[in-house]
């Protein structure tokens, strides 16, 4: 089993990672969601009947297509406005709703870049229920990542992805399901980790009482743990304390707290960090605080460090 003891905020070079790809089904896929969200119901038919003529669809996307020119075919009758996306695929992350809300995000018992406390009021979103694994990460880029530490658990949670490599997981996953998907901003993923609207200001993520909720460095026996073994927080969200760390989107700032927007935050315009957060299985009880923010660059890969995914509401 491969290690990767480096400090937190420094890494190895890229490996880059290619998998296989369709380029004629993702085209004909894309350019039917367009027309079909511009109501234009035919033409849309006609991009995925191409599809399924000319790209040699495997039998997922067959499926797919299929069901899309069934909803445009319906569309046309009916006036269908937007094509169901609610059709779920074994490879998709669970998703749980996060009513919008305002809380006080950062903290005054960790460090500078934790302050100064200040309120965000946020929009509706979904998060996963768990954080991403090996067996879902490998379904949709076909095969496991090349540095992957610990082999052969398909539900534990996946690591030593970098924040690179996890954009390109997120754009074929969007692909593959005609949804959205990306990472959480650092505001949704810490109003999440308190419990949204429900939130009991616990200092890790559904407790007080860190061993409830988390694997880290006392008790993980130094690997990661299938998720969605320890308790979950008030929201029904597993893990976002300890396992692994875990991607947001934004560039990290030290200094983003003293002039972040109120309203939906999504972190700096530019930096040499991404963020991440809620410690990992490596980590100390002191770094599993849900306020607490870690920063690393986007194209290395970390032994401990994950993601969840997160949509927009519509």
């Amino acid at each position: 089993m491969r290690y990767l003891f480096l400090f937190i905020f420094f890494g190895c070079v890229q490996t880059a990672m290619y998998a296989q790809t369709n380029p004629c089904f993702d085209d004909r896929l894309q350019s039917g969601l367009s027309a079909f969200n511009e109501k234009d119901y035919n033409q849309a038919t006609k991009h995925w009947q191409a599809a399924l003529d000319n790209c040699e669809p495997n039998s997922e996307q067959r499926q797919k297509l299929n069901d899309y020119i069934s909803q445009a075919k319906n569309a046309l009758n009916n006036n269908t406005s937007t094509p169901s996306t609610t059709t779920h695929y074994s490879f998709e992350p669970e998703m749980v709703e996060v009513k919008g809300g305002t809380f006080q995000m950062g903290s005054n018992e960790g460090g500078k870049n934790e302050k100064p406390v200040h309120g965000v009021t946020l929009s509706d979103y979904y998060i996963g229920k768990f954080e991403v694994t090996q067996k879902q990460w490998r379904e949709v880029r076909d095969s496991d990542p090349p540095n992957l530490n610990f082999t052969g658990c398909d539900d534990c949670p996946v690591e030593s992805v970098s924040w690179e490599e996890v954009q390109t997981y997120l754009q074929q996953l969007s692909t593959k399901t005609g949804k959205k998907y990306r990472l959480p901003t650092e505001a949704e993923w810490e109003f999440a980790a308190i419990g949204g609207n429900s939130s009991n200001n616990y200092t890790y993520s559904g407790s007080n009482n860190i061993d409830d909720v988390a694997w880290y460095k006392t008790n993980s026996d130094s690997k990661t743990h299938t998720v969605g073994g320890k308790q979950a927080n008030k929201l029904g969200i597993y893990d976002m304390t300890g396992n692994v760390w875990e991607w947001c989107s934004d560039w990290y700032d030290e200094n983003y707290y003293t002039n972040s927007p109120s309203q939906n935050p999504k972190g700096a315009s530019s930096g040499t960090y991404r963020t991440f957060r809620g410690g990992s299985w490596s980590s100390s009880y002191s770094v599993c605080r849900v306020a607490c923010r870690g920063r690393y660059v986007p194209f290395n890969r970390y032994s401990s460090l994950g993601f969840r995914v997160a949509l927009s509401s519509k």
